[in-house]
């Protein structure tokens, strides 16, 4: 019967897409091959199941075909065969949905109109630096105790 290592497998039938990615998956404890932790060196025979957990779901593989040579998406059904639970890819599908979804206004990145107001805004003498000479607050009422006016300039 004929067997392949796990990290080469995963690389091989696409699930990661390079090998050392597929390795460091198995270091770092993210494949299960049967139900139980598995190094990158581990054999892979046909008939194994293969857990891969990938943010946010843990998608669940059937092994029909163990091969070390790299093969086309048109070819990856012949190679494996995707048994992960209807629970977890509806949950993938709701978390791409929600990264979709509506921000709330004034979080993130301004959108393109927002950021027009703010240069519009910059771009006023009064608060742009240009000629400034306290006229912006002769007309407004202020808080303070006193005349802005009567401060001595530093002329």
């Amino acid at each position: 019967m004929a067997s392949s290592r796990l990290d080469k497998w995963l690389w091989a039938a696409r699930i990661f897409k390079t090998r050392t990615l597929s390795a460091q998956a198995c270091k770092n404890g993210r494949v299960m091959v049967n139900g139980a932790l598995a190094k990158s060196s581990h054999a892979v025979n046909t008939g194994d199941k293969i857990s891969v957990r990938k943010a946010p779901i843990t998608f669940t593989f059937e092994v029909l075909m163990p091969i070390t040579q790299r093969v086309g998406a048109a070819k990856v059904p012949e190679v494996l065969r995707n048994i992960t639970s209807k629970e977890q890819l509806e949950y993938l599908e709701m978390t791409r949905i929600g990264r979709n979804a509506v921000r709330d206004r004034g979080t993130g990145r301004p959108t393109k109109k927002e950021r027009r107001e703010i240069e519009d805004y910059m771009l006023t003498p009064e608060y742009s630096g240009e000629s400034f000479d306290g006229s912006a607050f002769e007309n407004e009422e202020d808080d303070f105790d006193f005349d802005i006016n009567d401060l001595p300039n530093d002329d």
